[in-house]
């Protein structure tokens, strides 16, 4: 396992496991305990994803079985916008989120969208970090002038900032504008998150082909050799153990150049920012709704 080191010196995995939409707990639990056994030590997870204390009951699982310590994991939750009012309601968002947790604090805490009162939430997502509750506090979604804006009236500078990086939308100008301020760039949807097919790829599979391995594999590949965390998900123990076996090849610089020309640009990614509607649809999610229902 590669790992990479945040600006506040902590080491992060390169590699982790996301679950994003294992919305049955006991699938949850199972799932992310399996990729522990296996060796993830990165485990993602969010408030609106509804599956914290799944998590929580897989991480406390795995140390209990003697997998591993609390110290060898890195969990990684986020805020919801709903959460983030004011400085009172973020605190409260995050209190909810070690609790259900129950890890005692949590490794790395995102703000999930530059929406509703970010720079209040932030501000107590900072004197979370500075007690402790927090490791490591960073964003998520954040665009290039909404970031570059933060980092600059900001006191404390965003860690990591975790946003759609894939073939077919590289943003490799939002990632060089996130290392010239020490942010390191977090992959959501490695794979493209469904919208297209990459394993159909003729192109593609003969590069896995030349190096043993699966489609999924080189785009994993692809990115943590551009310095991007990635944190593909699955629920089947296969998928999930094929997606931790990247350690063993690397891409040439053509293989690498290939996969960049499938970029789209804007056109090629999943959620639509900077469509109004999308902005008032996600302002529009409550998370503690979501949990109640179940």
């Amino acid at each position: 396992m590669q790992h990479i080191t945040l600006n506040t010196g902590a080491s992060m995995p390169m590699l982790g496991f996301g679950v994003f939409q294992v919305r049955d707990k006991q699938e949850c639990e199972d799932s992310v305990y399996e990729a522990i056994r296996i060796g993830y030590r990165l485990i993602d997870t969010a408030a609106v994803y509804t599956n914290e204390d799944a998590v929580g009951a897989a991480c406390r699982r795995a140390i209990a079985d003697g997998i591993c310590t609390r110290e060898d994991l890195f969990v990684t939750s986020k805020l919801w916008v709903t959460d983030m009012n004011d400085y009172d309601s973020a605190m409260a968002g995050i209190d909810a989120s070690i609790e259900k947790l129950g890890l005692g604090y949590i490794d790395l805490y995102l703000q999930h969208q530059s929406l509703n009162d970010y720079f209040s939430a932030w501000r107590a997502m900072t004197d979370a970090y500075r007690e402790g509750k927090l490791r490591n506090i960073g964003v998520s979604n954040f665009y290039p002038n909404i970031l570059t804006n933060f980092c600059e009236v900001m006191e404390v500078t965003p860690a990591v900032n975790q946003v759609e990086l894939h073939p077919y939308y590289t943003q490799e100008a939002a990632i060089d504008n996130m290392r010239a301020y020490g942010v390191v760039p977090e992959a959501w949807a490695p794979l493209g998150g469904g919208r297209y097919n990459p394993f159909e790829d003729e192109g593609f599979r003969a590069i896995a082909e030349a190096h043993g391995k699966t489609v999924g594999q080189v785009l994993l590949r692809w990115n943590i050799q551009r310095g991007v965390v990635v944190i593909p998900k699955s629920t089947h123990a296969e998928r999930i153990a094929e997606n931790f076996d990247v350690w063993d090849f690397e891409l040439t610089d053509e293989e690498m150049a290939f996969v960049a020309s499938h970029d789209m640009g804007y056109t090629g990614s999943r959620a639509k920012h900077f469509d109004p509607d999308f902005v008032r649809m996600v302002l529009g999610r409550d998370s503690r709704k979501q949990a109640a229902k179940s």
